[in-house]
């Protein structure tokens, strides 16, 4: 559709509800909420809406169901999946607006907030009363929880403090038909009904706009160590996880990064300076935390007595909170750094722990089968395996015909090892067509029949998550 199909009484309707100086039609403007971070697609919408809360959001999804416009909820455009992409033009629906933090009950550890709140934002809002808000993606500084909400969103201390969806208690949502209603309570038990908000997370935007989202908190660590390993051979980092945890220690993070990684992160940052020995072929950069200096020392020094039964070159403790801000400085930047370098394709593996190392060979045996070079970084400690594929001096040729061959070849080892397509990206709008890898079409078909109870229209966000053909 069009923006010329959207009818002028339509676009009057819309521009009734949110103002003149909320909606845009310019090309400008379309085109800059039409792309994220995916690769590089751009799909500009029709319109773009910045509505200012609940009610608008409700009265602009009444007007695209009556015209039968397609609706994408836009948050921060961080996405790798391309889950905010309006690949069928219509209306862009920036959640701009609705950015504040409502409530941090502190009696309850609960922070209340609406989906334009930056993560680290609240992070930081909540630890200066003491308080933890643990999930910290890699890109926390600029991604909205709302978007995190929609993508189940990870990061490095998921391992230990779980993902997005543990910490989820209740949303506020307009269903397609304007509805707008509370998925669940603000209570830590809730064994009333189907979980609605639990289906919520991680639904893509698919069934429903989230206006408000309730999250619990922990009570802040107040100390922590952490370590970078350099390993002599890569499988050997990756057999090196699944030995930590069956020492008996779970670590608050646990990273994994390959020699290129840490090579292209360095060159792209040259103020973080660390040595390499030119034998390593990748660190594992290691975090406990807890309250007690002398257990996480205790704890570290199991670590080591781990660790040193494989190939390793000297491990690097983080004395200073210089040092490790500079240490995650390094492994945050690891994405930016390869798309700096080279055109790529990042897929969002995750396998049981235990089976890394046979992932990580396979990623590479498939990547010399059909010619192209990947490098692997992630949450090595939950088994979350990020695979950039790196155009580099493959021909354009080879990049769109075989290189799709080749992620297929990869999700079909992921899923054989026990894993899945995703572990915290999404599947969005570049990894649907995959989906009959890991799911049959039995369990396909039951997921589009949800989508239909919600939005029988087939307005919101058209076009994820669902294979072209079943």
């Amino acid at each position: 559709m069009s923006q010329n199909q959207i009818s002028h009484e339509a676009i009057a309707q819309l521009e009734k509800i949110v103002g003149q100086s909320f909606i845009f039609l310019d090309q400008e403007t379309r085109n800059h909420y039409g792309h994220d971070e995916t690769e590089d697609y751009v799909f500009p919408p029709s319109v773009v809406l910045k509505p200012a809360n609940a009610l608008e959001i409700s009265e602009i999804l009444k007007v695209a169901n009556e015209f039968k416009i397609p609706t994408t909820p836009i948050g921060a455009r961080t996405g790798l999946s391309g889950g905010a992409l309006s690949i069928y033009q219509g209306i862009g629906l920036s959640l701009e607006r609705l950015n504040k933090i409502l409530d941090i009950d502190e009696q309850n550890l609960q922070v209340t907030v609406e989906p334009a709140v930056i993560t680290q934002v609240l992070r930081e809002a909540v630890a200066d009363k003491g308080l933890f808000y643990p999930v910290d993606p890699s890109s926390q500084g600029s991604c909205w929880i709302g978007g995190n909400v929609a993508e189940n969103s990870g990061g490095a201390r998921a391992v230990k403090y779980g993902v997005t969806k543990d910490y989820v208690l209740n949303l506020e949502v307009v269903l397609p038909n304007g509805e707008i209603i509370w998925t669940g309570a603000n209570t830590l038990k809730n064994s009333t009904g189907y979980n609605l908000t639990q289906l919520m997370v991680g639904s893509e935007g698919t069934l429903g706009v989230i206006t408000k989202v309730v999250l619990k908190l922990l009570p802040i660590n107040t100390h922590n160590v952490l370590m970078l390993v350099p390993f002599y051979k890569a499988s050997q980092a990756c057999e090196a996880v699944s030995a930590i945890f069956r020492a008996g220690i779970i670590p608050s993070a646990l990273e994994f990064m390959e020699r290129d990684a840490i090579d292209w992160t360095l060159k792209y940052n040259d103020n973080i300076n660390i040595n390499v020995n030119d034998k390593v072929q990748a660190h594992l950069l290691i975090e406990v935390d807890g309250n007690y200096p002398e257990i996480l020392m205790l704890e570290a020094e199991k670590i080591m007595s781990v660790i040193e039964q494989f190939e390793i070159d000297e491990v690097l403790f983080a004395d200073t909170d210089d040092q490790k801000n500079a240490l995650w400085k390094m492994r945050r930047s690891v994405a930016e750094a390869v798309k700096s370098n080279s055109i790529y394709k990042e897929e969002d593996t995750v396998v049981p722990r235990y089976v890394l190392p046979e992932l990580l060979n396979g990623i590479k045996k498939i990547g010399s089968k059909y010619g192209f070079k990947s490098i692997c970084y992630g949450h090595a400690g939950d088994g979350n395996l990020h695979v950039n594929i790196i155009k580099g001096e493959m021909s354009d040729d080879n990049w769109e015909r075989e290189v799709p061959k080749g992620i297929r070849e990869i999700f079909e080892l992921t899923v054989a090892l026990k894993g899945t397509l995703s572990g915290e990206h999404g599947i969005g709008f570049v990894q649907k067509n995959f989906m009959n890898i890991a799911f049959s079409k039995v369990h396909l078909e039951l997921m589009e029949r949800i989508k239909y109870v919600f939005d029988p229209n087939n307005i919101l966000n058209p076009g994820k998550i669902f294979p072209d053909e079943l």
